[in-house]
């Protein structure tokens, strides 16, 4: 039975609104952090939500009566992906719903005549198969750890996840490159407007339909650095002083969020062959040889 009196009740309701903010948030930090690299000042930290409220007002382009459902799908999906989290639920679903967010998308892109849009689906497309069998594998090795693939489960492990799948916490940074559509992976769409992309996947959309798709991937970059969060989730005791989880958490997803950044602007974009392989041999070596030493680790013990 639910108690509504507990304070505890709402946090994940509250979580779920402020996602689409967590993330536009962590977009406009992204902006001035980049222009730092690149030794300008960058636009303000709000200048995503700006941008977005700009596009509201907007008249809209509508290529096709189907593309707003699919933009709201997109949105609807990421958040429903959220919400999985943040509720504890399970991380299966979890990425499943994630792969139904991203195909509403690539329909939605290739719901157009434009050959910018139709290049830029069948790259997400791949970007999303790159990807999504990582999660899936973190997942499972998870799995080992905790018994269970709940989200919930992970608050029960006796020690963080970080010092039992730092290899795991590792291949989610190919994971959040390609989400966030940084270089060297940029290959469905950016910001910059590379030649023969145009804006890629997102060259359709225009007015209140692009809105809802940025609220939509702000939504699923703080999903993933929310996941990420999780892999300190324990409360850290120093003497009479117990400092909560959701601190060191935080600390490490935004240490992952910032090599993402520095990756973005280190390395040129490579082709989508390049993404594909990178991300399978990288994420599935590192996993792989995670629950390898999870299994030599219990061999030992035991």
């Amino acid at each position: 039975m639910v108690d509504f009196l507990n304070l505890n009740t709402y946090v994940p309701v509250v979580l779920v609104i402020l996602a689409p903010i967590i993330g536009g948030l962590l977009m406009g930090i992204d902006r001035r952090i980049t222009a730092r690299m690149q030794s300008r000042i960058g636009p303000p930290i709000l200048q995503p939500f700006y941008d977005a409220i700009k596009l509201w007002g907007k008249e809209p382009f509508i290529a096709s009566s189907f593309q707003p459902i699919l933009a709201f799908g997109y949105f609807g999906f990421s958040v429903a992906a959220f919400s999985l989290l943040a509720f504890g639920q399970d991380m299966l679903l979890l990425v499943f719903t994630m792969a139904i967010a991203d195909l509403c998308l690539i329909v939605a892109a290739f719901n157009s005549k434009s050959p910018y849009s139709n290049i830029g689906a069948r790259r997400e497309l791949l970007g999303m198969l790159s990807y999504e069998p990582v999660l899936l594998l973190a997942a499972i090795s998870i799995f080992f750890v905790s018994g269970s693939f709940m989200v919930s489960s992970i608050f029960d492990v006796t020690e963080p996840l970080l010092t039992i799948l730092p290899l795991t916490f590792l291949a989610l940074i190919p994971v959040l490159v390609i989400d966030m559509k940084k270089s060297p992976f940029d290959v469905s769409g950016s910001g910059h407007a590379h030649q023969e992309l145009v804006r890629g996947v997102y060259t359709e959309f225009s007015g209140y339909t692009l809105a809802i798709i940025e609220l939509g991937h702000w939504t699923k970059v703080a999903l993933l650095v929310g996941f990420a969060s999780l892999f300190w989730a324990k409360d850290l005791v120093l003497g009479a002083l117990t400092v909560p989880w959701i601190v060191f958490g935080a600390i490490i997803a935004f240490a992952l969020f910032f090599v993402v950044l520095v990756i973005d602007n280190s390395y040129p974009r490579l082709d989508w062959k390049t993404m594909l392989k990178t991300t399978w041999v990288v994420g599935f070596l590192l996993i792989i040889a995670n629950i390898v030493g999870l299994i030599a680790r219990v061999v030992i013990l035991s």
